[in-house]
């Protein structure tokens, strides 16, 4: 068969093993880490589905080398505590048996210590150890670690990976990028001591060489090592790419793969992972640099989610391997997909943070568009009914759609019905938004889903009980989504308005001054769009919050943006509207014009309660799903429509 992405499959040799393919699952924290620091069950799973999916290689994360000054709860690995070494062997034999290279990432946080602590009291009494004594821009106290505890964290580097190896992982990742202890050390901005450890560059690399001179005589001659770097460190004061240029040259005898990322815990966590507002792969160009003065492989990373961008940088010499981490929870299966020539399929990361928002809150994993995550073990495989039926969907927005497809894949015969002329319910919405356009996406593929999963898709059909009636199905979802809510102000209904739901249709009509009226999480980002094609932007929200609903890693991020690119007008309330733009009741109750050429109303989403309730007793098994029970956000409406389709 003909190989869109030649590159992007070709296998890889590294140290003394073969890769088969360029495609890694980049370092990722796992879901059910025991009191002792042990991986469990549902751990194995998170990342099994990645090495089952095609992954060449599956990187676990984080190992914790010196539980000693680092107190975060984190992996260990050890052969005092019961089943340890065993869960670890289960864990690398787990990735082994799809075909992918188990690796794993030995850490040290540093000045971090108790990062990822769900018991932030806890974490508070920690020591925060370091390369000198100084204090954490939050004004935590850091030690300075001694030449005695240097000594001992190095010779525990070497005594974690060789259990390691002994459990069956067959390449070590040496985490020294993201402001971690090692970075630490590396950074002049952290790093004051005036012994060898500290100073110039030769001396700040010394305890990386260190570390690395102790895992080779661990694991042996040809054992693959790759080292994470933060190519550069994007703050002031911090090194730069000329200097990740340095310390790449002087590690790369020791490595087998340079893998480069970008920035600093503290400083710059956007940086690290690229929110949707920025560009894909804006950080492939600190690899490409990097690669210009070396000679071993490079790893790239940084947002990177469709196989033709990923091909080009193969092709253009910019990267050897290419690392997904959010991707690869969106989609587990996109390199097996890319391999097979069904790109089309793959579920596009909508770098939202969800992931994210739920390892500080509940210390576990989920994914807006993948149910399966953090949950593996309870299923990697929609699994066939036992009896097949009759499944009617209705309302072919996310939720239906992912009902849809998931009853297909179980064998039951579906027919999925939109009153409109297109799927994808409010989706469609988003594909006038370039930062959003993922979203957008993910209505394509799940149609292009349903479609090879032998859907019957009837479009400009509205269901009602009659209808349903002669359909005679077993079972109805009922996923009719939810209306926009338009305020009955006076002048809402004139030319200069225009419902955030109906932008992409209607976008000519936008002016160069617009008020974006409601400051909930389509409203900010909205504003954020309208602000960065050169617009001027007035967001008017009546209360004194913008966007509670944005999860707690996406809002700082969307608010930054925001302040950069809207005026905002808090607690502030719309009376009427008129040709010169919005009249509000502002904060000191007086009554204020805010001219705008155009007013973009964003006031929220009401429930389709009259159709799902007409439905309620049409078929033996019903179930609602998605925004007609309560409007929400993707991730409800995706896991909702899976595991309707599941209980079928």
């Amino acid at each position: 068969m003909s190989n869109k992405y030649p590159l992007l499959t070709s296998p890889i040799k590294i140290g003394n093993v073969i890769f088969r393919n360029r495609m890694f699952s980049a370092p990722m924290g796992a879901t059910d880490i025991t009191p002792d620091c042990v991986p469990g069950p549902r751990t194995q799973g998170f990342y099994e589905l990645r090495a089952k999916g095609g992954a060449a290689s599956v990187t676990v994360s984080e190992l914790v080398v010196h539980p000693e000054t680092d107190g975060s709860h984190m992996l260990h690995i050890n052969l005092q505590t019961v089943g340890c070494l065993a869960a670890h062997t289960f864990v690398a034999d787990s990735l082994k048996r799809h075909g992918s290279v188990p690796s794993i990432e030995l850490s040290h946080s540093g000045q971090y210590a108790g990062t990822y602590m769900s018991d932030k009291d806890k974490k508070q009494s920690l020591n925060q150890w370091g390369p000198s004594d100084t204090v954490r821009p939050d004004g935590r106290p850091v030690k300075g670690l001694s030449k005695e505890q240097i000594a001992d964290i190095v010779k525990s580097y070497g005594e974690s990976a060789a259990l390691c190896k002994r459990a069956g992982y067959e390449m070590i990742m040496l985490h020294a990028g993201h402001g971690w202890l090692l970075n630490q050390f590396l950074s002049p901005a952290q790093n004051f001591r005036t012994d060898e450890y500290g100073g110039t560059l030769e001396n700040r690399v010394r305890i990386v060489r260190e570390v690395l001179q102790s895992i080779r005589a661990a694991v042996g001659a040809n054992f693959p090592i790759e080292i994470r770097i933060s190519g550069s460190e994007l703050f002031e004061g911090g090194y730069t790419i000329e200097d990740g240029c340095k310390i790449a040259q002087m590690v790369e005898d020791l490595v087998d793969l340079i893998h480069v990322s970008v920035g600093s815990y503290q400083y710059g966590f956007f940086d690290t992972t690229l929110p949707m507002f920025e560009p894909h792969g804006r950080n492939v160009q600190y690899a490409a640099e990097i690669k210009k003065h070396v000679k071993k492989p490079v790893a790239c990373i940084g947002g990177l989610s469709d196989p033709e961008q990923m091909e080009q940088i193969l092709r253009e010499g910019k990267a050897d391997v290419i690392y997904m981490g959010r991707q690869l929870l969106a989609d587990p299966f996109l390199p097996n997909k890319i391999a097979a020539g069904e790109e089309d399929m793959v579920v596009k990361c909508l770098r939202c943070y969800t992931c994210m928002a739920e390892r500080p809150t509940t210390f576990t994993r989920r994914c807006a568009v993948n149910p399966m995550v953090g949950r593996e073990i309870e299923g990697m495989e929609v699994v066939p009914a036992y009896h097949k039926k009759k499944v009617l969907v209705v309302g072919a927005g996310v939720a239906g759609l992912k009902a849809a497809v998931t009853a297909a894949q179980r064998g039951h015969e579906v027919i999925l019905c939109e009153k409109s002329d297109k799927v994808g319910g409010i989706l469609k919405s988003e594909q006038a938004i370039p930062f959003k356009h993922e979203m957008y996406e993910l209505g394509l593929s799940l149609e292009k889903q349903a479609i090879a999963e032998g859907v019957k898709i009837r479009l400009n059909t509205m269901v009602t009980p009659e209808y349903v009636e002669t359909v005679k199905p077993d079972a109805l979802i009922v996923a009719v989504g939810s209306t926009p809510i338009v305020p009955p102000l006076p002048g809402i209904d004139g030319k200069n308005v225009v419902v955030v739901n109906n932008y992409y249709l209607e976008k000519e009509k936008v002016g160069d001054t617009v008020v974006v009226l409601g400051g909930g999480l389509a409203g900010c980002e909205c504003a954020v769009h309208l602000g960065q094609e050169g617009k001027k932007v007035h967001l008017v929200e009546m209360r004194d919050t913008l966007a509670p609903d944005c999860n707690i890693r996406n809002r700082p991020i969307l608010m930054r943006n925001v302040d950069k690119y809207a005026e905002k007008h808090m607690q502030c309330a719309g009376l009427r509207v008129t040709e010169e733009g919005l009249v509000c009741k502002n904060a000191a109750g007086e009554e204020e014009l805010i001219k705008a050429d155009t007013i973009i109303c964003a006031v929220g989403q009401r429930s389709n309660r009259a159709d799902a309730d007409a439905l309620h007793t049409a078929a033996p098994f019903v179930r609602e799903i998605g925004d007609c029970l309560r409007p929400a956000n993707i991730t409800k409406a995706v896991y909702e429509g899976y595991h309707a389709a599941l209980d079928i």
